[in-house]
């Protein structure tokens, strides 16, 4: 099974200019944690809930996307298996990758898709097991 099977295609994103605010808004409205930043296209951070409450606090109401993402993204393409999206996943110790085709994001994968398309496989549980080890010790 490839990444392209089980992604999600209706991605929210948000830019470098974004308002702390508006991103959090917008995690609210679509029930997500971490939404990527993309300028052109490409991507270039992920912003994550935990940063705007920990990074974000910093900076205030005056905050925005740039001061607070993350820029080291690890990215995955389409036509990568699930199994090496697991293998990421554990080795760079996230829970989400922005799917990412000719340089432009087309999609997201979590590691709860990895879990409901892989329920005979075990790739999402060892890519949790990979990193949860690293959290516990």
């Amino acid at each position: 099974m490839q990444v392209r099977d089980i992604m999600s295609t209706n991605v929210e994103a948000a830019s470098n200019s974004d308002s702390l605010e508006s991103v959090a808004s917008k995690m609210s409205s679509r029930n997500v944690g971490s939404v990527p930043v993309v300028e052109n296209g490409q991507v270039v951070g992920m912003i994550t809930d935990r940063d705007i409450a920990t990074r974000g606090l910093n900076q205030g109401a005056q905050g925005n996307v740039s001061q607070v993402m993350s820029q080291q993204v690890v990215t995955i393409s389409p036509d990568a298996s699930a199994e090496e999206a697991s293998a990421l996943m554990s080795q760079h110790q996230v829970r989400r990758l922005p799917v990412v085709e000719n340089g432009h994001l087309v999609g997201m994968l979590a590691l709860g898709d990895l879990a409901v398309q892989q329920k005979s496989d075990q790739s999402a549980g060892n890519a949790l097991s990979g990193i949860s080890q690293n959290h516990l010790r």
